[in-house]
């Protein structure tokens, strides 16, 4: 992935954050979705009094493109913090990554954590999600 991109994607999810929903943990999280036909979705987390309910930020994005007929997907990248602070990587937790393994390839598929422009690291979804169980395991 080129570093424009990269940095276009790094800068959508920033500002994803002052979207977030978060009068619980004041962590805040942005996500932007990059399709295989070159469209961004993003998403910010928003969190729920019960939460169970709380839905993060990669998933906010992927459901949004889901619903919009989107379906195959390049990279995402997720940045996140306390009060919106990035300080360190803010990794997709475990239902995100198995909502990923819905509709990426785990092999080619680019998960990017970012602190800043200049700050970041790009992983495979395999990388994050060995042994990863998808539609392939029940075809």
């Amino acid at each position: 992935m080129d570093q424009q991109t990269v940095q276009k994607m790094i800068d959508l999810a920033v500002e994803q954050m002052a979207f977030s929903y978060t009068p619980y943990s004041d962590f805040r999280v942005g996500a932007a979705l990059l399709t295989k036909s070159g469209r961004f979705y993003t998403g910010c987390n928003i969190e729920n009094a019960s939460y169970t309910p709380t839905n993060c930020a990669e998933r906010t994005a992927f459901f949004k493109a889901v619903s919009e007929g989107e379906k195959e997907f390049s990279a995402i990248c997720v940045v996140g913090g306390k009060n919106g602070v990035l300080t360190e990587y803010a990794s997709p937790c475990g239902v995100c990554r198995q909502v990923m393994m819905e509709f990426c390839d785990p092999e080619t598929f680019q998960i990017i954590l970012a602190t800043g422009r200049e700050q970041y690291e790009i992983f495979t979804l395999k990388e994050l999600l060995p042994l990863g169980f998808g539609p392939k395991n029940l075809a």
